[in-house]
């Protein structure tokens, strides 16, 4: 439990396409009304939510609560990574898959927030993804391929607006669509020349608000999930979808599963998104941080009456 001292509050009110600003109030409240003494910040933009969190680290705060998505807590993630002050996330954004995967309160601002109280602390592990002579770490999926496609698609596109628009840029890659010419090496193991749709390596199991392309793969085992699709017709991309959205891809020939700690990457026009942002291109190296970050998660006594599984 965190006692003593006080909270800081970061907020991101345009997580969640402006649910983040209700949803920080409404931790804030539930944190003052357990008697905490809270410290709050908001931030404007990614420069200015970053410049936030470290004046608020700077002053010590026994916890600091993150409202947002996991780009917001992403985007922090090197100032935290420095600081031994736990964090508390309070999902706000539109994916909100390391919450999924650490079994947080997704629908429960205050309930969420109230961790930095009542949780207890988990050590993780964060993914890096090194391109271009730059590094950028991340909590959930690296995506290369025809997924990441798509998200840079999306965000290029300035019509129409909300779903409809990832709807479009899936429908132009889809017409689009080609294999890539991967070429991966895992652990230093010999490269291998690995033609495919898209390469996704995991620190947690999914991406895109609940799609589970790294089953099984857990944010504290200091090891990445690699899952290679090979080649597929456009026909057959879109009927791995569904098996895609329920866990059930691995079960297919064209999809293979490994697990390793270090993993090279590099196509011709390759792009690379982690945690819902572009991190780089070209030739990658992704390797897990074994340990690196400490969060607030709820207390497993308190998860006995809870089903199995992940959440």
């Amino acid at each position: 439990m965190t006692v003593g001292g006080h909270i800081a509050v970061l907020a991101n009110p345009f997580a969640g396409k402006g649910r983040g600003r209700a949803a920080a109030a409404t931790a804030i409240a539930g944190l003052r009304a357990r008697g905490a003494e809270v410290r709050s910040y908001e931030g404007g933009s990614a420069a200015d939510t970053a410049a936030l969190a470290a004046r608020a680290l700077e002053e010590a705060p026994t916890a600091l609560v993150v409202v947002g998505g996991d780009g917001t807590l992403s985007g922090i993630l090197e100032l935290l990574l420095l600081a031994e002050t736990p964090v508390v996330l309070v999902p706000a954004g539109t994916g909100n898959d390391l919450a999924r995967a650490l079994r947080l309160p997704r629908d429960d601002a205050a309930a969420a927030a109230a961790l930095a109280l009542t949780g207890t602390a988990r050590v993780i592990d964060v993914g890096e993804v090194r391109s271009g002579g730059r590094s950028r770490p991340f909590l959930t999926v690296a995506a290369l391929g025809f997924d990441a496609k798509v998200s840079d698609r999306t965000n290029r596109l300035r019509w129409p607006h909300g779903a409809l628009r990832y709807y479009l840029a899936l429908a132009i890659e889809l017409v689009r669509l080609r294999p890539m010419d991967f070429t991966i090496r895992i652990d230093g193991e010999d490269a291998t020349h690995a033609p495919g749709t898209l390469v996704a390596v995991g620190n947690t199991e999914s991406y895109g608000g609940g799609m589970p392309v790294c089953v099984g793969a857990l944010p504290d085992d200091g090891l990445l999930d690699v899952v290679h699709v090979a080649p597929l017709t456009r026909l057959r991309l879109v009927r791995l979808f569904p098996l895609l959205l329920r866990g059930r891809h691995d079960r297919r020939p064209e999809v293979t599963h490994r697990r390793g700690r270090e993993v090279r990457v590099s196509a011709p026009g390759l792009t690379v998104y982690a945690d819902g942002e572009r991190v780089g291109s070209g030739d990658c190296e992704i390797v897990s941080r074994a340990g690196a970050l400490r969060i607030m998660v709820p207390d497993e006594r308190g998860l006995a009456g809870d089903e199995g599984g992940r959440g």
